[in-house]
């Protein structure tokens, strides 16, 4: 079975492709790690599965799963808003607007949803508190929690783990569990080349695709150097496998 397939996928803002040449495939309940460096086209290629962006060339297939969206989206934290007044409970009710008549008071069942998303993060006595006074972990989570209140049976996760505290990030790992043990799909865009080998596969991007497959394949000195370029800061070999640093330039 397929969860998420592209197939010759080029995408971009309409100039020259951002991605292209990009084919891979990934099946429920399975996490595929998304390595590049900034620029390389990770947030382009979840543009283009949200259906953000058509694609210039290729073609995506997201099929629907009963009773599920198609896909879900954790965006980058520090791509977030802090000084809007929503407390937590508003921005998990937002991953219901895709569903419902946005226009319109949340409804009861979307409401226990959110209630109910929000304890499974672990913020069930953070309801009421506003986004910008949380922690970045929770506000991490709070994001999670809307992605989950979509209920989608692929979730895409731009780099999840920046910017939290090791005890968030225990939480979202043991989350990302539970949910591909549920049979949903994870996509997590990231610079940790490290944690990429505990993944099912690996797609490494850097404005066209590097590579794709299992990480013992595709973490090579070779695949690591032709992703990050000049970006890659250090590589580790001895008589384990490669190990490697990438410099991360967050843009603002």
């Amino acid at each position: 079975m397929i969860a998420v397939r592209a197939r010759g996928l080029a995408a971009g803002y309409g100039g020259a492709p951002a991605i292209r040449a990009v084919n891979f495939a990934a099946g429920p309940g399975q996490g595929v790690a998304v390595l590049g460096p900034n620029g390389g086209g990770k947030t382009t290629l979840f543009r283009a599965l949200m259906g953000e962006l058509e694609p210039i060339t290729g073609e995506i297939e997201i099929p629907a799963a009963a009773g599920r969206s198609r896909a879900g989206y954790l965006a980058q934290l520090d791509r977030t808003r802090l000084d809007l007044p929503v407390t937590a409970t508003d921005v998990a009710l937002m991953g219901a607007l895709g569903r419902g008549r946005w226009w319109l008071p949340p409804r009861r069942d979307d409401r226990e949803a959110a209630r109910v998303a929000l304890a499974r993060v672990g913020l069930e006595q953070r309801e009421s508190s506003l986004f910008g006074e949380l922690s970045g972990g929770e506000r991490q989570r709070t994001l999670l929690a809307r992605a989950l209140v979509q209920d989608a049976s692929l979730l895409l996760l731009d780099e999840p783990y920046a910017g939290v505290d090791p005890a968030s990030a225990e939480t979202l790992d043991g989350l990302f569990a539970e949910l591909r043990a549920e049979g949903r799909t994870l996509l997590v865009a990231t610079h940790d080349v490290e944690s990429a080998r505990a993944f099912d596969a690996v797609l490494c991007l850097n404005g066209e695709q590097v590579a794709f497959g299992a990480p013992d394949r595709v973490l090579t000195r070779e695949v690591i150097e032709k992703t990050y370029g000049s970006e890659l800061m250090v590589l580790e070999s001895g008589d384990g496998p490669v190990r490697a640093v990438a410099v991360q330039h967050h843009e603002h």
